[in-house]
Parts: C-alpha cells; structure tokens; sequence
C-alpha cells in the first residue's frame, strides 16, 4: 500500500512539473476546457432558478376542494382528519362561506352580492401539494373528488404542467450540450496528451530499457489528464459564479416587477463538487484514451 501510494505520489509530482512547465498551453487548455464546461452548467443552475422565480411569480399551485351545500360540520371535521393525516398535502386551510362572501364582497361586488337572499358560496378547503409533480397532483385531486359531501374539486395545475414540460425539455437539451461539450473536451485532453507523449518519446523509451513498466510509464499522463481537468473545472465554478454575480442585481429588479423576491443563487457544494469531477473524468479519459492509443507502438 505504501509502496502503491508513492508511485501515485510521484506520478502526480511529475505531472504538475509538466503542467507548470508550459504555463501558457496550461491555461490555454483550462481555459478552453472551463468555458466549455461552464455552458451546460450554467444553464442547468439558470433553469434551476427559473423555476424558483416562476413559482414566485405564479404563486404556490392549489387544490380547491369545494363542499356539497348540505354538508354540515360532522363533514367538515372529516376532511379536516383526512388532510391532516395525508402527507401528499404540505399546508391547507379551511374557508368557511361567510368568510368567501365577505372576501368576495370586498373585491369590489358589495352591490350585487347585497341583493342575494341567501348565500351561494360553499365551505371549501385550499390545499397545497407537497409535491409540485403534475402526476401526483393529478391524483390527489381525484382522491379528493370521492370524498364525502365533496361537491366539486378545482386544480390550479395548467401553469405546473406546462413549466414541468419546459424544464423537462430544457434539462434534456443541457444533457444532450453536456455530453457533445464532453467528447470534445475528451479530444481535447486526447491531443495534448499527444503531444506531450510525441515529445517525450526518447525518455519514454529510455524507461524501458531500464525495465520501467507500463503502467509506470502511463501514470504521470493519466494524472496530468486529471489535473488538467480540473483546472478546467475551477475555470468553469469561476465563469459560473462571475455570470450570476454580474446578473444577481437585474434578475432580482425583474422579480420585484412581478411582486416576488427573488435572489439569483450560485452552484452549492453539491453542484460544485458534481462540475469538479465530471470536469477530472473527461480529462483521465482522454489522458487514457491517448495513451492507450500512442503508447502501444512506441
């Protein structure tokens, strides 16, 4: 193990010697690699954060349940116990009919609505779905329509459906960007490893003759590959975090015309480490592929 973990040590000291040798092609190539990267990643936290501000735009998504005219307090008090017993509803409130009157009424109807002799409106319940999925929003809704004394149930679930479907389509697209970006990038990596090998070829055959084996000779290319890419990634966190602290202050104005408070957010930990290592994968791959590939005949 120890023995192990020194090669491994020597390999990553020879490969940053590489790197830091030719100062230029490294940043060049982290440069190249990071912008790259940064594409697909800022469009997968920029749908992120539409999502957040369409639904501080459109408001939380409800459920209406309406009560039958004739249903008395014993029904009542029995949707009461089933919501609160139901963990697919997140929050819920009960809305008696003289309170819907009197709400309506203050919308500007006073007039019409004092000419009725009765009041036409039902108790109802305003349920908000744990969960925003339209599936299961769907099925919640039809629950509720078998319920006792139930008389009509109302989604508000137009707006969800249609910005489940975009974000599906636009997470889809950032996939089909990230894989198309990767394999370039893997080209990328798969040409400098060329090179590097090209111009070391009388060292590399020196090793040989003094019985160095391949996998000792291939180990400093596979770490230079990893570094290299995560460099690129570091450059792709810093173009990231550089686009939303230069848009943080006009997608936040944009929010306040639409009555939300919005605050455009940066990658987290989790995102963070994600970019980092897919960024570290393409560039072993590369480094893998090309050495596979140019080590076997020299």
């Amino acid at each position: 193990m120890i023995h192990w973990l020194y090669l491994h040590g020597r390999a990553f000291v020879q490969a940053c010697a590489r790197l830091f040798a030719q100062p230029l092609g490294t940043l060049l190539s982290a440069l190249v690699i990071g912008i790259a990267l940064s594409l697909p990643a800022g469009a997968y936290l920029l749908l992120d954060n539409l999502a957040g501000l369409a639904r501080g735009v459109s408001g939380v998504p409800e459920i209406s349940v309406f009560m039958a005219p004739q249903a008395g307090p014993p029904a009542i008090d029995d949707i009461d116990r089933r919501l609160k017993a139901d963990s697919r509803v997140a929050r819920y409130r009960f809305v008696p009919r003289d309170q819907a009157l009197a709400q309506l009424a203050q919308s500007g109807l006073g007039d019409v609505l004092s000419g009725l002799q009765t009041n036409p409106l039902p108790d109802a319940f305003v349920l908000v779905p744990a969960s925003e999925d339209p599936a299961s929003f769907e099925a919640l809704a039809s629950e509720a329509r078998a319920w006792p004394a139930v008389a009509h149930v109302q989604l508000d679930s137009a707006w969800v459906k249609r910005l489940h479907a975009l974000l599906t389509l636009g997470k889809s697209a950032v996939l089909v960007l990230a894989a198309l970006l990767g394999v370039a990038l893997v080209i990328v990596t798969f040409n400098t490893i060329r090179l590097q090998i090209l111009t070391q070829r009388a060292e590399i055959a020196v090793s040989r003759l003094l019985g160095a084996t391949d996998a000792f000779i291939r180990r400093p290319f596979y770490w230079f590959g990893g570094l290299q890419g995560l460099l690129g990634g570091a450059v792709a966190l810093g173009v990231v975090w550089a686009v939303v602290l230069a848009l943080r202050a006009p997608v936040a104005e944009l929010a306040q015309t639409y009555g939300a408070v919005f605050r455009l957010s940066g990658p987290g930990w989790p995102e963070s480490l994600a970019i980092l290592g897919f960024a570290v994968l393409l560039g072993w791959l590369g480094s893998a592929i090309s050495v596979r590939r140019h080590l076997a005949w020299d």
